[in-house]
């Protein structure tokens, strides 16, 4: 049997912070980035499908699902903030399962609010978390996030670059751990993937009612 031998790790440029985190998410995390980006001034993009999948929501709701996880003490996950939209990345081969999981929760088309990228797709990376006591983004923080408004108070970042809400974990010598369906299994200590999808469905819907009342009546 003929021995593997790991590829080497790509040198680091001390200049280059494109290279410092295209670094961190290949080396540290082993997520695969998309060969090209980040040149030009524009961001390192994330390969969707293979390490993960993500569901993509209104920020709003997304807050608001997060602040119910957190009363229920429900396992945390890597989650992101791009622009108005939240991203909650989930075990690769989720978005698939999505369609029939929301029909089985008796969702079905009722929250087209609730997207999911998988094989194929591609994500902005956020910059990756500085040392302990570095600054954080505004309404980047975890605890921020248990906090979260509804309405016209709910947080988004409005510079539009994507940013971690909750980091995912590095050093552990094991993969992230990530939402997956119980009866796959996943890392110890992932959390439930129809849960988490019930709990978004639910607030997405929440957001379209409480948006669709605030609209003004229209008379012929």
């Amino acid at each position: 049997m003929v021995p593997t031998v790991p590829l080497p790790r790509r040198p680091l440029d001390p200049g280059d912070t494109t290279n410092d985190v295209r670094h961190w998410y290949e080396n540290e995390l082993g997520w695969a980035t998309v060969p090209g980006s980040g040149c030009g001034g524009l961001p390192v993009r994330l390969v969707v499908g293979r390490s993960f999948d993500v569901l993509d929501v209104p920020a709003e709701a997304g807050f608001a699902a997060l602040r119910h996880r957190g009363q229920v003490r429900a396992p945390a996950s890597p989650v992101a903030l791009h622009g108005d939209r939240m991203l909650l990345l989930v075990a690769a081969g989720s978005a698939d399962e999505l369609p029939g999981l929301l029909d089985w929760l008796e969702w079905g088309g009722l929250a087209p609010d609730l997207r999911a990228i998988g094989a194929g797709g591609h994500i902005e990376a956020p910059p990756p978390p500085g040392p302990p006591g570095s600054p954080v983004p505004a309404g980047s923080s975890p605890g921020s996030q248990a906090r979260s408004q509804s309405g016209s108070e709910a947080r988004t970042n409005p510079q539009g670059a994507a940013v971690w809400l909750r980091p995912p974990e590095t050093g552990c010598g094991t993969a992230v751990p990530l939402p997956t369906m119980s009866a796959l299994g996943g890392v110890g200590g992932a959390p439930d993937l129809v849960r988490l999808v019930d709990t978004l469905a639910t607030q997405c819907q929440r957001v379209r009612l409480r948006r669709a009342c605030a609209q003004p009546l229209a008379f012929s």
